[in-house]
């Protein structure tokens, strides 16, 4: 599969998080032989927890499935780029590359001042370039960004 079909699969998890009640954000973990390993939707509401977005809990996952040897050559796909909480995961699970749909700045024009995600003005590659690891960060993508972004219309209250 291409980068494209994954943010596609990754953006389906999006709309089940969506369609569950939760934020709407989807991310997939890929192995090395391009078989898809997680999947992993937003879960804020159902756990009761603020930090349960995609990417982290994901990370979270598959630091307990797999080694890190393992997760440096897998690929975390997401619909939106990890926040810095989540690249702070990503990081420590040791995954080795990201890619994602569309960028944090992106995702700002979406939310606007909604207290349910205030979003960062910094980019995981600004994480990852402060830490001691070689993290590969690819995205965005512009031609899934529509995608993307109709799972997000209607969702959140604008400022």
């Amino acid at each position: 599969m291409s980068p494209i079909e994954y943010l596609r699969r990754a953006n389906e998890v999006a709309k089940r998080a969506r369609a569950n009640g939760n934020t709407p954000f989807g991310a997939i973990l890929v192995g090395p032989d391009g078989i898809v390993l997680l999947e992993q939707g937003n879960a804020e509401g159902e756990l009761h927890d603020a930090t349960a977005h995609a990417e982290l809990t994901l990370a979270s996952r598959a630091s307990r499935e797999f080694s890190k040897e393992f997760l440096k050559e897998c690929t975390l796909y997401t619909t939106c780029e990890p926040c810095p909480m989540c690249s702070g995961g990503i990081y420590w699970t040791n995954i080795g590359h990201v890619t994602y749909g569309i960028t944090e700045a992106r995702l700002l024009k979406l939310t606007g001042d909604d207290e349910k995600n205030p979003t960062f003005a910094m980019g995981a590659d600004k994480v990852f370039a402060a830490g001691q690891k070689e993290i590969e960060v690819l995205g965005p993508y512009p031609e899934v960004e529509a995608e993307i972004v109709e799972v997000h219309q209607g969702f959140w209250k604008r400022a």
